[in-house]
């Protein structure tokens, strides 16, 4: 389905196509996972409620995902889903406001973040494999001294993410406290595979990692003015860590302008999500993101 037959989605067809989506074998009870259930059509229920026949709860196809307790409507939710997943540095809450018609700007910036919630990569992954690149990079804050420009770890304010990258794979990324050995290297071992061979640049947190990864350890020397060499018959660089790191960078300054470190893992999880399902259609990555919707639940915090 293109972006033009989604956006002539009334919200009975929209909930059809979810239910598709997360119920390919029909309906399942969110509360006990019984698949006897009768639909509840009479005037004085909600489209789309069900009832299950085991626990006797109700239940419609948003229940128990981050859709649950949205006053927007469905067709909207799959234009957002839509929006969020093909636009590859990212859609502003402002833009996605005037783009869907929503009525104010935090809603709209509520539902980014529910929808970046269902993008997020969930634990017990396959680990990465083959070639792994990782590297840090610094995201947020304001430069450490008033007009001197200082890059990378001589910035304050920022927030450091690490980001493992298998060539012609997946990317896991997320913002750590800090880029020391302890912290690098325990990402490391929790993602990538031992049969692995790892890439990185000099930064001394990452030596000695080798001796943990069957491939070993290869670094590149960005200090001397090296970006590629061949090691091996290997290629030994960063760059494609570098071309997803540029991705983030580019959404951050020209389309979000700011992500604050509290909601920082919520970005990576989005450009995370877009880079690992890169070869697939626009539909099809859509269509990924509502299928992992379900089981995940994120309200909003209102302040004091």
């Amino acid at each position: 389905m293109t972006f033009l037959e989604a956006a002539k989605l009334t919200n009975d067809e929209a909930r059809e196509y979810m239910e598709k989506l997360r119920w390919p074998n029909g309906p399942v009870c969110p509360h006990c996972e019984s698949s006897n259930h009768t639909r509840l059509n009479g005037s004085k229920h909600r489209p789309g409620t069900i009832q299950c026949n085991e626990c006797r709860e109700q239940y419609t196809v948003t229940v128990n995902t981050v859709m649950e307790s949205s006053h927007l409507p469905l067709a909207k939710w799959v234009l957002g889903f839509h929006l969020m997943c093909s636009s590859k540095k990212g859609i502003s809450a402002l833009q996605l406001q005037r783009e869907l018609g929503i009525g104010s700007y935090r809603t709209a910036w509520f539902m980014e973040h529910r929808i970046r919630w269902a993008m997020k990569v969930q634990f017990g992954q396959e680990k990465l494999k083959g070639v792994v690149e990782v590297d840090e990079t610094y995201i947020g804050g304001k430069p450490r001294y008033k007009g001197v420009t200082k890059r990378g770890r001589g910035s304050e304010k920022k927030t450091p993410v690490v980001a493992l990258v298998e060539r012609d794979g997946e990317v896991r990324a997320r913002p750590v406290e800090s880029v020391d050995s302890k912290t690098l290297k325990a990402e490391i071992r929790k993602q990538v595979d031992p049969s692995a061979t790892i890439m990185t640049d000099e930064l001394s947190s990452y030596s000695g990692i080798g001796t943990e990864f069957k491939g070993g350890h290869h670094v590149v020397k960005h200090s001397e003015g090296e970006y590629v060499r061949k090691s091996k018959g290997l290629k030994v660089h960063n760059n494609t860590d570098e071309s997803f790191f540029a991705l983030i960078k580019r959404g951050h300054y020209g389309v979000y302008h700011q992500m604050s470190k509290r909601h920082l893992h919520r970005y990576a999880d989005e450009f995370s999500f877009r880079w690992n399902a890169r070869s697939v259609s626009d539909g099809e990555r859509r269509e990924k993101a509502i299928r992992q919707a379900g089981g995940k639940r994120l309200m909003y915090l209102t302040p004091a």
